[in-house]
């Protein structure tokens, strides 16, 4: 196997995304190779890819089948089923995964699942979890129609938190409900959740406004993750009410969180809850990876709430 197909950035290509032939990948001792069933696009790989260079490969989410395992021993064996996480190329019919990014699947959850969890649904996972238990407690969470906003509704709802979400548009309302949201914001003004706080931990991934708002809503010991600002990355808040009542800004990324508790480790809890039947994967989009430039240009003006998956 001296070449593979791999999405690869071609300005001239619909969403500067298009199939080529690639060499194909040599593993390092603790890398297993896998053949790659499906990929999911996120939003950060869609802006990435919008700025690079030709010929460079975005990917970070990927599920399929192990074709050889790792040289050293380590991690899941020939023709598993798994899930993993690299931070760049993935999206190739066959990749190197570090061992130490893998997940195996049970038979009851599908590569198209599996694919949604490694960004959106670590994101999830592990921003929930910066400020302590949130049994019984206030939580906001903005973007809610989003891929990591449905993941993060759902996950917190099962933690036993109060749970209120915000989306920009009245018809995405419904995926914030159906998530498990007790409350649900509607439109661009934050401001109409702090009547159900002052909030113990806030995810918000908006920017501009929203986390003016959310800052100000933050009780004693609160905190507000940020982890994207889809909407304005330029914020101006009152600087003396925020740390007068004691809150906390956390900036995340993922990519910095993975180093600390790897996907190894986060991966399996998300698997285990979607086998069970309490996660539910938040795929609006199926198609063929033939169609990535296409979607990829939907996903990109906001025309696609939750996951966009294709299918190798």
């Amino acid at each position: 196997m001296d070449e593979i197909r791999a999405v690869v950035v071609d300005p001239a290509a619909t969403g500067r995304l298009v199939l080529k032939q690639v060499a194909a990948p040599l593993p390092g001792r603790s890398e297993a190779l896998m053949r790659v069933r499906a990929i999911s696009l996120n939003l950060g790989e869609i802006r990435r890819a919008r700025a690079a260079d030709p010929g460079w490969r975005p990917g970070w989410d990927i599920a399929g089948i192990i074709e050889a395992p790792a040289a050293d021993g380590s991690g899941p064996k020939k023709d598993a089923r798994v899930v993993g996480f690299v931070p760049v190329a993935a999206w190739a019919e066959v990749v190197a995964v570090p061992t130490g990014s893998l997940a195996a699947l049970p038979d009851n959850v599908s590569f198209e699942q599996a694919a949604t969890l490694p960004v959106a649904g670590m994101t999830a996972l592990y921003a929930l979890s910066k400020n302590g238990s949130i049994l019984g407690r206030p939580v906001l969470i903005t973007g809610a129609s989003g891929g990591v906003g449905q993941f993060a509704v759902q996950l917190a709802h099962l933690s036993g938190a109060r749970v209120v979400a915000s989306v920009s548009r009245a018809e995405r309302a419904k995926y914030a409900r159906e998530s498990g949201a007790d409350e649900v914001i509607v439109g661009g003004d934050l401001s109409a959740a702090a009547r159900f706080g002052p909030y113990h931990l806030i995810l918000e991934s908006v920017g501009g406004k929203s986390l003016t708002a959310a800052l100000a809503m933050l009780r004693s010991g609160g905190m507000c993750v940020l982890f994207g600002t889809s909407e304005n990355p330029e914020v101006t808040f009152d600087a003396r009410q925020f740390y007068s009542g004691g809150g906390i800004l956390y900036g995340f990324i993922l990519f910095d969180e993975v180093k600390r508790e790897p996907p190894a480790l986060g991966l399996p809890r998300l698997v285990d809850l979607m086998a069970a039947g309490k996660l539910r994967s938040p795929i609006e989009v199926r198609a063929p990876w033939s169609e990535i430039g296409k979607i990829a240009e939907r996903l990109w003006n906001r025309e696609i709430a939750g996951k966009a998956v294709l299918t190798i």
